[in-house]
């Protein structure tokens, strides 16, 4: 018998057809003598309509008010799982998040789980019970309802796992694994069998949308056994995703391609090349809570410098006005933004033994008249940030280029 956390994103509740799929998936789990934990997704598109529904009454609405309605999709879901479990004579019992008392911090619409309370679950599941959760959410410690952000589900899955030291946390979603990169735009790419943490890290925070990357962290340093399977197929392994690196004399130079068209670029001209610059204007972003990814900076001849960074598309116009409010203090000739960008990498533990990964790289964007604007590496990957129309391109030429097109 095995503890298992499943968890099922938007599209496998989209309907009550498919939520009743999820109910027999889980209660042949149960006939198995397995105990199980349900974490649900809102159905697909409801957290997007009840933003919307937020922006009608408020175009920049509060993040307090925000969480405690769009909080609501992942209730409607978890009740329909439990009726759902109930009319196949298992026994189930749902709760929100606030309800298992999954306590997170006070940081609006992209909260972060500081613990969990596992006793009331561990009760529920001794007494026979499936248990469902709410995805994506949790309270404060104030009492106030809070969600974890875009893909929240998935943290919250290997999060309760953590918590419950679960023998697997099963993610099921539309795809039936982690690929080489998305198939919707390389038709060539293949399933990954296995992938390790590190990489899957990395493509995570590349961009990759398979699972959200706070859920990998919470996997790695928790040492939760985490594996990607199609809540639509009811065979196969998924993609497993290890903690050790294969002792395979074959192992592919790079595993996968990651994209992102979701991130923006702030260029801070002309500004004095002297010590704390930086700090000058990377402080008053990280106060507001923006999220920095790739940064460059550049000395010029005339003791100035230009400092380029990129922040998420949705946060460009708060990063320009806080730093134009504080052009002058900084002493920048200009401060200007960019959304007409894609960020492209290229991901994987065999570049550590491999020479020259860069350089085909770079030689296979070149060849295609693709410009670099900015680079960013890591012992396991290469970043760049190049124009949004040559996303595709990019990604395709590279995969072929890696041979990742090829078993």
């Amino acid at each position: 018998m095995a503890l298992i956390v499943q968890k099922y994103g938007g599209t496998s509740v989209a309907n009550p057809e498919r939520i009743k799929n999820l109910a027999s998936r889980v209660a042949r789990y149960k006939a198995l003598g397995h105990q199980v934990v349900v974490v649900v997704s809102a159905m697909s598109g409801e957290t997007n309509r009840l933003i919307a529904l937020a922006k009608e009454i408020m175009p920049d609405p509060d993040p307090r008010e925000l969480d405690m309605m769009v909080s609501t999709g992942e209730q409607v879901t978890i009740g329909l799982t439990a009726m759902a479990l109930m009319d196949l004579g298992v026994k189930a019992r749902s709760y929100t998040g606030a309800q298992v008392r999954i306590v997170t911090d006070s940081a609006f619409t992209k909260a972060r789980i500081l613990k969990i309370d596992d006793e009331r679950i561990r009760a529920d599941l001794d007494a026979g019970n499936v248990v469902v959760v709410a995805g994506f959410q949790g309270v404060d410690e104030h009492g106030n309802i809070t969600t974890l952000g875009r893909g929240g589900s998935d943290t919250t899955g290997v999060a309760l796992a953590a918590a419950l030291k679960a023998d697997e946390c099963q993610i099921y979603t539309d795809v039936d694994g982690v690929y080489t990169t998305d198939p919707r735009v390389v038709p060539e790419a293949r399933r990954l069998k296995s992938i390790t943490f590190e990489e899957m890290l990395e493509l995570a925070s590349q961009g990759s949308k398979v699972l959200q990357i706070r859920s990998v962290e919470f996997a790695g340093k928790y040492q939760v056994k985490l594996r990607v399977l199609s809540s639509f197929e009811e065979e196969g392994d998924g993609t497993l995703i290890t903690f050790e690196e294969e002792d395979n004399m074959e192992q592919p130079i790079i595993s996968g391609i990651a994209f992102n068209r979701d991130e923006a670029k702030v260029t801070v001209l002309g500004v004095p090349d002297r010590p704390g610059i930086a700090y000058q204007i990377l402080g008053p972003i990280a106060d507001a809570n923006i999220d920095v990814d790739i940064i460059i900076q550049n000395t010029g001849a005339d003791g100035t410098t230009d400092f380029t960074f990129t922040v998420h598309k949705n946060e460009l116009n708060k990063a320009l006005g806080l730093l134009r409010d504080k052009q002058k203090d900084i002493g920048a000739r200009e401060i200007a933004g960019d959304e007409k960008i894609a960020k492209v990498s290229i991901v994987g533990v065999g570049m550590r033994s491999h020479v020259g990964v860069a350089s085909l790289m770079f030689k296979t964007l070149a060849e295609e008249g693709i410009n670099i604007q900015m680079i960013s590496t890591s012992e396991i990957k290469i970043a760049v940030v190049i124009d949004e129309k040559y996303m595709e391109l990019a990604v395709r030429v590279l995969h072929k280029a890696f041979g990742l097109d090829k078993a």
